[in-house]
């Protein structure tokens, strides 16, 4: 070979790695800062009647992805919208975060096939996660709980991974210091078709189970599948095993039929963790309201999302009038926070909650049903139906 052929090579080889490496280090963020996006929108001010209210307040959010991105979740970040400083400044003390394990290509909120391509493989290819959770969305799952592990030994006590009742009243003991974070599963594929992966998920900390994400899977129809079927028979021995083991179950994303099986199936009531009300938001995306009256009555909680398709004005004024109107559908202590921060939406960040408790007085909501939708229903839910220990 000559020794200008080998030079060639050479340089090809040198130009490969060098792609390789520079899309290891800005590919990450350049692709989060293309799908999280923070809302534009005129801020609203905060009163001092507003900002003494929010202080008072013991604040939670249902449903944030940011475990899916490579940053630190310890630092302000400059993209995504959700994080532990941005937490503090708009006041919230506990944080559910789930985790994604698969995403169709071309996802949609109407149907989507389970076959085809699943965007979170190249995802978990950039972001260089390890080789195991190339092919298994359990090992996707339980990788991302080990990044929640991680962040709660790395912040020195200032964050709580918070798995039962008891760990969350030694939390709510620290008067509003610190942050609280639960886990979650946004769809039960990382199951993989085995009973038995609930107890591994259950072990690496997972306290609520959504049962389907974007497509159909093992355990039913999902509300933007192909089916729109209700529970298979592995979804109601999934179901069983949840309650056996004091799990939340979410419905977000179930089918409606999945959902009205589920409620009248389960033990316990069920949270529907980010979402809107169909008469006032009227997309594919939520649930008809009669759905929602029943997910209420059984003790349920039917958390607000923060994006479009939710509740159609994703501005804090909007999220306030999809609020107010849940109370007004289902009562206000069923009503909760549930924005899908770093989900691939655009949103307002969460140091901004603030002005949702601004927009709400505004509207006319009563400082006792703000306190309840803001998080006071969330703790109660949390106090009853999580794990003794």
């Amino acid at each position: 070979m000559s020794q200008r052929i080998k030079k060639i090579i050479a340089a090809i080889f040198v130009l490969l790695l060098l792609a390789v490496v520079t899309g290891r280090i800005a590919g990450p963020a350049m692709l989060e800062k293309s799908v999280n996006k923070t809302l534009s929108y005129s801020p609203i001010a905060i009163s001092p009647e507003a900002e003494a209210l929010h202080n008072t307040l013991m604040i939670m959010d249902w449903h944030a992805d940011t475990l899916l991105w490579d940053r630190d979740f310890l630092q302000e970040a400059s993209r995504g919208q959700v994080d532990m400083p941005r937490l503090k400044k708009g006041g919230i003390n506990i944080q559910m975060l789930t985790t994604v394990t698969k995403a169709p290509a071309g996802l949609n909120v109407n149907s989507n096939s389970a076959d085809t391509r699943d965007n979170i493989t190249a995802l978990a290819l950039i972001e260089g996660w390890p080789i195991a959770t190339w092919t298994s969305l359990l090992e996707r799952a339980l990788y991302q709980a080990d990044k929640l592990a991680d962040i709660t030994a790395r912040s020195e006590g200032s964050v709580s991974f918070i798995k039962s009742k008891k760990d969350l009243a030694a939390h709510l003991g620290r008067d509003n210091d610190g942050l609280a974070l639960l886990l979650g599963t946004e769809g039960s594929h990382p199951l993989e078709g085995d009973l038995g992966n609930i107890d591994r998920m259950y072990a690496a900390g997972f306290r609520m189970f959504g049962l389907t994400h974007f497509f159909d899977n093992a355990l039913g129809g999902s509300l933007h599948g192909e089916s729109k079927a209700g529970l298979t028979d592995f979804g109601r021995k999934v179901v069983k095993r949840l309650d056996d083991l004091d799990v939340i179950i979410d419905l977000a994303h179930a089918s409606e039929a999945m959902a009205a099986e589920v409620t009248l199936l389960s033990s316990r009531p069920q949270v529907v963790s980010h979402t809107g009300f169909k008469g006032h938001c009227d997309t594919p995306r939520n649930f008809r309201d009669d759905l929602m009256k029943s997910i209420a009555a059984k003790g349920g909680l039917i958390a607000v999302g923060m994006w479009q398709t939710a509740v159609c004005d994703p501005t804090p004024t909007g999220i306030a009038a999809a609020l107010k109107y849940g109370i007004n559908l289902v009562g206000a202590d069923h009503v909760a926070l549930g924005s899908d921060w770093d989900g691939s939406v655009e949103a307002i960040s969460a140091d901004a909650v603030p002005q949702i408790t601004q927009a709400l007085l505004s509207a006319g909501v009563s400082k006792a049903d703000i306190a309840k939708v803001m998080g006071a229903n969330s703790v109660r839910f949390l106090e009853t139906w999580l794990p003794d220990n």
